[in-house]
């Protein structure tokens, strides 16, 4: 018929065309939008305008009477939720809940956007401490005035010397060496510039999964609809990234961890253990200090890694935090030797091919989910990673020296070459996977190929799980940009490179030079017990306690070993090793819980306190059955001095 007519209806879930006629009186057309959108009719209001002018009220007049036509776009506004005219929605996308209230605007705005309640509200996040600092530096990049091109006094601007915004892509791409990728907040500055100033600047994550709570039909695999159903993702090379470089303190702290490779020839793996600093050599740039690194229990062969349940995790973590460290990431090696004898390495992977394994970006992806970087600007309070991964690599070239190279020519404070090249060394190499490769390990949707390592297979769609489509961009045979499925999908697409140096001048966060036992490498000999606790003290007779102390490894130990834990009574000692403060170490060291420690080093060690080289209780030339703990020979319980029978199983001493 000639009378009816289409009508669409604006409101902050998106846009609904409502069928009706010319002749239908305002109160029948205002029950069906109420229908259509699941509104009592006295919760909302609808306006022929954006601007909330010209209300269409609840009366016996006909559409034709108001002037609504086929096709008219009438705006509808909840009642019930408090709106500003400062509160801005694009009508290109009414479905997107990724913006941030803002407080001003003008509301006769002559946009394609109109005023409405916002979805969410910013969310309580309490950002890392870095991005709380870099947020309030200035960012720009000051020039100094060119004699040859600038034309003005000494105390005037133009284009030739005029400061850079951080994320100038010209002045990246001119350093030495040139920056791919923008520092973090240089996005965000980028997001939050403009004559809005960020007003609309907001960091959605990418989801994989189908909505919940569409009650149109039934659940998947029997419906889906465009308001359930996720998007289709198409995969770039990420512009920016979280981490601009990774700092080991010093090469002690990489040829340690290399150690456990050229003892047995397995791969090994370990948790970087350091802080986030402002990395100055990139515009508002976050450098990752590593100061020491944990190996997690695991099962390792030449090709293989495994990692086990850690008893000590939440322990490890804990002991970080009092020393002001935080897990910043995680490091394997990936080395192959072709001759333990002389030393001589290769790569394990096609460095023509790919840097990592699909089923390494897929790790890395799953261990940055469990780190997530805390966001101000995301409705989920989080955005992306800081964790960052170290691989330990070798080249194709023979005859390789296993030591960490020396300092050579760069930057002020680092050595460059640490990170690699043709100058036969072993060295790091540092990436983060793109939040695209994030979204896809969490949401379980990506799988490594077997035969390909190079390669990774986004999942197809079964009854028990939808999958977006994935897609990425490259160039056919004839130089065509042509979009391809992204099965399989080289896992290019998913790295972000980060330079990994060490610095000129070693710095030290644990000043200790002995090398106390590394944890879980009990296949090597190696284990972390009071003897070898008191073999260490004994070489530590000329260093002060709190060189003594600094070691990592060591604090670990004094805090989970089994027979005496220190956890609750260890806080002075890790303030005194986190400050450099030799008198706090001083007065922990008159504690009663050094005291025993040095008591059972005493007894294990087989010889009198006094030639461990640390101060003994009571007689130091008395032997140590008779003055010291001893250990029972039949449940191995500490018993006291003095004592002939076990406290715990009443068995003899002898």
């Amino acid at each position: 018929m000639a009378d009816n007519i289409i009508i669409r209806v604006q409101s902050p879930d998106g846009m609904k065309k409502i069928a009706s006629t010319k002749r239908e009186t305002a109160a029948a057309f205002l029950k069906k939008v109420a229908k259509e959108f699941g509104f009592n009719s006295n919760r909302f209001c609808v306006y022929l305008n954006r601007n909330k002018t010209g209300e269409i009220l609840s009366q016996n007049k006909s559409l034709s009477l108001l002037k609504i036509k086929h096709g008219d776009m009438l705006y509808l506004f909840p009642s019930g939720l408090p709106t500003s005219s400062g509160e801005i929605m694009d009508t290109a996308s009414p479905h997107s809940s990724s913006s941030l209230p803002s407080t001003s605007s003008s509301s006769t705005s002559s946009t394609s956007s109109f005023s409405m309640p916002r979805p969410f509200t910013a969310p309580q996040v309490q950002e890392d401490e870095i991005d709380q600092y870099l947020t309030k530096q200035d960012g720009k990049i000051y020039r100094n005035r060119d004699a040859q091109l600038c034309r003005h006094g000494a105390l005037g601007k133009c284009v030739h010397c005029v400061p850079l915004e951080p994320f100038d892509e010209d002045y990246l791409n001119h350093l030495d060496p040139p920056v791919k990728h923008m520092s973090f907040h240089a996005y965000l500055r980028k997001l939050t510039g403009g004559a809005d100033k960020g007003k609309f600047a907001a960091l959605e994550n990418i989801s994989c999964k189908i909505k919940s709570g569409c009650e149109g039909h039934p659940p998947w695999p029997e419906g889906i609809c465009t308001k359930c159903q996720p998007s289709a993702i198409t995969l770039n090379r990420q512009k920016y990234r979280h981490v601009d470089n990774i700092m080991f303190e010093n090469h002690t702290i990489a040829d340690r961890f290399l150690d456990f490779w050229r003892k047995t020839g397995s791969q090994r793996m370990g948790y970087l253990y350091g802080r986030y600093t402002e990395h100055k050599d990139i515009p508002l740039g976050i450098r990752a200090e590593v100061a020491a690194i944990y190996e997690p229990p695991q099962n390792a062969t030449q090709n293989n890694l495994e990692l086990l349940d850690d008893p000590k995790a939440a322990a490890v973590d804990e002991i970080a935090a009092k020393l002001g460290l935080r897990k910043v990431g995680w490091i394997f090696t990936d080395l192959l030797s072709e001759d333990t004898r002389i030393g001589t390495v290769r790569y394990t992977r096609n460095q023509d091919s790919h840097y990592l394994s699909a089923e390494e970006c897929i790790t890395a992806g799953y261990f940055q989910n469990k780190h997530s970087n805390p966001c101000k600007l995301s409705r989920d309070g989080h955005f992306g990673s800081k964790f960052v991964t170290v691989v330990a690599t070798g080249t194709t070239k023979t005859n390789v020296t296993l030591t960490v190279p020396p300092a050579t020519a760069g930057c002020e404070s680092c050595d460059v070459s640490a990170t690699g090249g043709p100058d036969n060394q072993v060295h790091f190499e540092g990436y983060q996977v793109s939040n695209q490769c994030m979204a896809l390990v969490r949401d379980e949707c990506l799988l490594p190929c077997k035969d390909a390592p190079e390669l990774g297979y986004a999942k197809e769609s079964s009854p028990e799980q939808y999958v977006p489509d994935v897609f990425f961009k490259d160039k056919d045979k004839f130089g065509n940009d042509v979009t391809f499925l992204a099965r399989p999908l080289p896992v290019e697409y998913l790295i972000i490179d980060i330079t990994t140096t060490f610095p000129k001048d070693p710095q030290y966060t644990f000043s200790s030079t002995q090398r106390f036992p590394i944890e879980n490498r009990e296949i090597l000999g190696e284990t972390q017990d009071f003897h070898s606790l008191a073999t260490y003290l004994s070489q530590c007779t000329s260093t002060s306690f709190l060189d003594m102390v600094s070691d990592f490894h060591l604090l670990l130990f004094l805090v989970t070993n089994d027979v005496m834990p220190l956890r609750d009574s260890i806080g002075l000692l890790l303030d005194a090793v986190k400050t450099s403060n030799e008198d706090l170490a001083q007065t922990w060291k008159k504690s009663e819980q050094w005291a025993t420690i040095e008591q059972l080093c005493s007894t294990v060690g087989g010889q009198p306190s006094g030639s461990l080289g640390f101060d003994t209780m009571g007689d130091p030339s008395a032997p140590a059955s008779s003055s010291a703990m001893w250990s029972c020979p039949h449940c191995t319980f500490m018993n006291q001095p003095g004592t002939e029978h076990c406290d715990m199983c009443r068995l003899p001493r002898s």
